[in-house]
Parts: C-alpha cells; sequence; structure tokens
C-alpha cells in the first residue's frame, strides 16, 4: 500500500516563503512522476507542479512560475515544494500526488494515481 505524508505547512505572510515535504512509503519511490496540486475554498483542485522520475524535468502552472520549485530525493523517497514570494492566492490545501510508474509529466488529477491527506497553507496579506 503506497502513503504519502505531507508537512511544512502552516501560517506566513505575503512575500514569505514556506517549504512543503512530501513522505512516501510502500513501492518504488523512484519509479514514480510526483506532483502537487491545491485546493482553495469553494474551488477545484488544481496542478501547481510536477517532476519525472529522475528529477531531470519539471512542470508548473504559470502562476507559479518563478516562485515555486519542485524538487526530488530519491534516496530519501521525498518530493519537495520550495514557495517563495508567496501572495494570499496561494492559500490552499497542497496535496502531493504520486503517477505510479508514471513515464510523462501529467497535469490533471486523473493522471494520479495515489495522494496524500493534505496540507493548509495560509498567507496572510
Amino acid at each position: 500500500q503506497v502513503q504519502l505524508v505531507e508537512s511544512g505547512g502552516g501560517l506566513v505572510q505575503a512575500g514569505g516563503s514556506l517549504r512543503l515535504s512530501c513522505a512516501a512509503s510502500g513501492g518504488t519511490f523512484s519509479k514514480n512522476v510526483m506532483g502537487w496540486f491545491r485546493q482553495a475554498p469553494g474551488k477545484e483542485r488544481e496542478f501547481v507542479a510536477a517532476i519525472s522520475r529522475g528529477g531531470r524535468s519539471t512542470g508548473y502552472v504559470d502562476s507559479v512560475k518563478g516562485r515555486f520549485t519542485i524538487s526530488r530525493d530519491n534516496a530519501k523517497n521525498t518530493v519537495y515544494l520550495q514557495m517563495n514570494s508567496l501572495v494570499p492566492e496561494d492559500t490552499a490545501v497542497y496535496y502531493c500526488a504520486a503517477d505510479w510508474n508514471g513515464s510523462a509529466i501529467r497535469r490533471t488529477r486523473q493522471g494520479y494515481d495515489y495522494w496524500g491527506q493534505g496540507a493548509q497553507v495560509t498567507v496572510s496579506s
């Protein structure tokens, strides 16, 4: 059974930074494309970023380009999301997701097989 556990969320002022972590257990982590999604109150869950198996390829939603960085450490079975220059519009529950045995970066929810429980990120103005 694959489990994904996020950590690192919290409350931060606009302009601040946070780093989310997602630890995976079960299966072979390095065989999976990993992604981050977020869901704000009353809105659909949206794609934020994804990273290929080896970490060489990444993809981002336009609204976070230049501010967020996704990375992974396959030796630690962990994927990260470094979030800088945060704005109130980034407030949401952030979810880690795994496309098990995936081979390409996917930007839709349907492309992912496993999900974490979510981490709240709140950015105050």
